[in-house]
């Protein structure tokens, strides 16, 4: 069964599975580009194994093949390589690593999903480029691959055309960057807000991403500084810092913020920090000072007053909203936080 956007414009997305993929690593990125049909993006998925033949995944499900690798007629815009718990086993299958360098090759961005960037470590995809994966294997890639340069801690790195992803749902994040990248931050939340995607991280994932709210922009040097903010928002990112960091003055960094992302520079930072924040109280138990520390905020009274401020709840409110699905809540403030 296709999952299509037909006409001019259109983008393919090609997922390759194979015999014990993980079934959220097939299902995340295909829900992110589908649903981003329903917003105005331009999204063709196939599904695609060896021998176009149905996979049992990893859950013991079955899952369909569009096609096989064979039938495909055109190169894929995105290709995308989900992993699967028994990657030791696959990256050992010359057969297997032959069609992923072949898909590729001729795929304008390709993109692993958790485990599976060992399949593009393995296929000699990676060498000499950064990369991440689950958190719990980033030691073992760079063990095993010492040229590919291991980023423990980010939820996906992007780097030229190869993007890779850390664990479960860490491919959600990917694919709402690509939608950002092709339809533009907008489109991009709607997908994330319609899918919810906070509420399905794992309290486990100690990584968070912030990279939905970066915004596109022609300016690399601003990209660069926008980049810093969203994957340490706990560090140093006064106006006179990121000017620094430019290396243009503090005049130019506020004009460049104003033109290209439509906020002030203080403005994007604390939406940085209070996303970052509001990914941690959803996923963890840290006490608010290491929260607040972590997040850029300094102290638990300022954390408290820019949530109050923005979101109308307390940040120990907000925590408590999303230790459940919201079924039977009786705090009236549970109902704003998803506003």
């Amino acid at each position: 069964m296709h999952h299509e956007h037909r006409g001019a414009g259109s983008r393919t997305v090609t997922v390759f599975v194979f015999p014990g993929v993980r079934l959220l690593d097939v299902t995340g990125p295909v829900e992110v580009f589908t649903t981003a049909n329903e917003f105005g993006g331009r999204y063709r998925v196939e599904i695609v194994s060896q021998d176009g033949a149905e996979v049992i995944t990893s859950a013991g499900t079955r899952l369909g093949a569009d096609l096989s690798v064979d039938d495909l007629t055109e190169p894929s815009d995105i290709l995308v390589i989900p992993g699967g718990p028994e990657w030791e086993t696959v990256i050992k299958d010359d057969a297997l690593l032959d069609v992923v360098r072949r898909l590729s090759d001729q795929a304008n961005c390709t993109a692993s999903v958790c485990t599976g960037a060992f399949l593009l470590a393995a296929a000699g995809l990676l060498d000499r480029r950064r990369a991440t994966t689950h958190w719990r294997h980033t030691r073992e890639l760079a063990l095993r691959f010492p040229s590919v340069r291991v980023d423990p801690d980010a939820i996906f790195v992007r780097d030229g055309r190869m993007m890779t992803s850390a664990g479960v749902t860490a491919g959600i994040d990917l694919s709402l960057a690509l939608v950002e990248d092709h339809h533009g931050a907008e489109v991009a939340r709607a997908v994330a807000k319609d899918m919810v995607v906070f509420m399905q991280r794992p309290g486990g994932q100690s990584q968070f991403s912030v990279r939905s709210l970066a915004p596109h922009t022609r300016q690399e040097m601003l990209r660069g500084v926008l980049d810093a903010v969203a994957e340490n928002p706990g560090a140093n990112h006064t106006l006179s810092a990121m000017a620094r960091r430019a290396g243009v003055s503090v005049r130019h960094m506020t004009r460049l913020f104003h033109e290209e992302v439509g906020t002030t520079p203080a403005r994007y930072v604390e939406d940085i920090r209070l996303e970052a924040a509001q990914a941690m109280l959803e996923t963890g138990d840290d006490p608010m000072s290491v929260v607040a520390r972590r997040t850029g905020f300094g102290s638990s009274e300022s954390l408290r007053r820019a949530f109050v401020r923005r979101l109308g709840v307390t940040p120990g409110a907000y925590r408590t909203s999303f230790r459940t699905t919201g079924v039977g809540a009786k705090d009236p403030a549970s109902a704003r936080v998803s506003s």
